[in-house]
């Protein structure tokens, strides 16, 4: 409850002591040596504790990797807490999952368990930039469902044993009722149709799944798959942009539409955040998102009104400046909080039910 886990894109986790507000002297984990962090986008890149960390002291870590593919590979590794609460035992990493990548960027990048207990993992598409309908890319990897991986949503069971012994690169179980099991499709896959799902979260209230999807040239998007969903929804990239139809021969009308989308003339880059679920009771249930380039915050409640307010002018710092908004944090008691590319981190109060 006093603690938050801070992710650095070069290879470091740390510890920030929230009663003192003071940094751990060490790092609770150094990443491995073959950590590929050359590319903007490249890095230590997703962290997510298993519901049983009490007892297992079981978590995880998704990186980028030297070697696998053109532009390396990503990897999903397990690790174990040391005897030190403060320290990650460095000697236990196990590679459970391997992606070669073709570019350095569309890396994804968000780890996190779900209510159920299943490990979900956001894959980027493959990266490279300025997609043409009809002409083979990168891009094509995230409607492709058989043997692809990329620009998806997985759900991994990770609580023990394996059910691909005959591939060294995917240790963990599949869950049974997991979308295309029995059938065409990758048994991992929960989602697909996504190009750089970076951020995403589960409303720990209700199990709603949040995903911010970066856009190429035209629209940013907030998708929300609904608890007990049975998975398998087809979020349009690369024949939508957002509601952009940008291949009419390959659209239909099983392809999911975004909750909530913007242009490129409000902001350029989405950063997913979490549905608010502190002691405010205003604010309780409210989704907090906002955009790296253009530096804008909004917010909206999914089960009121729908309506997203841009917050930006209201959020007023002690110290320091919001400059690229790379990522959202939540702590043990709902509290969120705004990490920058500047490596500041700010937490959301809200004053007299304000912000």
């Amino acid at each position: 409850m006093n603690r938050l886990f801070i992710v650095e894109r070069t290879g470091l986790i740390k510890i920030l002591d929230l009663r003192t507000n003071r940094l751990e002297g060490s790092p609770f984990l150094v990443a491995p040596n073959d950590l590929l962090s050359n590319g903007f986008e490249q890095g230590l890149l997703g962290l997510a504790f298993s519901p049983d960390y009490e007892s297992s002291g079981k978590f995880y870590v998704n990186y980028t990797a030297q070697g696998g593919g053109a532009a390396g590979q990503t990897k999903l590794l397990e690790y174990r807490v040391s005897a030190n609460p403060n320290r990650a035992d460095s000697t236990s990493g196990r590679l459970l999952l391997s992606i070669p990548q073709p570019a350095q960027n569309h890396n994804g990048g968000w780890i996190g368990f779900g209510p159920d207990g299943y490990l979900y993992w956001a894959t980027g598409d493959g990266g490279g930039s300025g997609f043409l309908p009809g002409i083979p890319s990168f891009a094509d990897n995230s409607r492709d469902i058989t043997d692809n991986l990329l620009g998806k949503i997985l759900r991994l069971d990770v609580s023990g044993g394996d059910d691909l012994p005959q591939d060294t690169s995917r240790n963990y179980r599949i869950p049974p009722d997991n979308p295309f099991v029995g059938q065409e499709g990758d048994d991992e896959i929960w989602v697909y149709g996504l190009r750089n799902p970076w951020r995403a979260s589960f409303d720990r209230e209700t199990g709603d799944l949040y995903i911010a999807d970066v856009g190429q040239d035209s629209r940013e998007e907030v998708n929300i798959q609904l608890a007990g969903s049975p998975g398998g929804e087809h979020y349009g990239w690369n024949i939508r942009e957002g509601t952009l139809v940008l291949q009419p021969d390959l659209d239909s009308p099983e392809l999911v539409d975004p909750f909530y989308e913007y242009d490129h003339s409000v902001g350029q880059s989405i950063t997913g955040g979490y549905v608010y679920r502190g002691s405010n009771p205003v604010f309780n249930g409210t989704y907090f998102f906002a955009d790296f380039t253009s530096g804008r915050i909004w917010s909206f409640k999914f089960s009121g009104s729908g309506v997203v307010t841009e917050r930006t002018d209201e959020f007023q710092v002690d110290q320091g400046s919001i400059n690229n908004i790379a990522s959202f944090g939540e702590d043990g008691e709902g509290n969120l909080y705004i990490v920058d590319l500047g490596g500041e981190i700010f937490r959301i109060e809200f004053p007299d039910n304000d912000i």
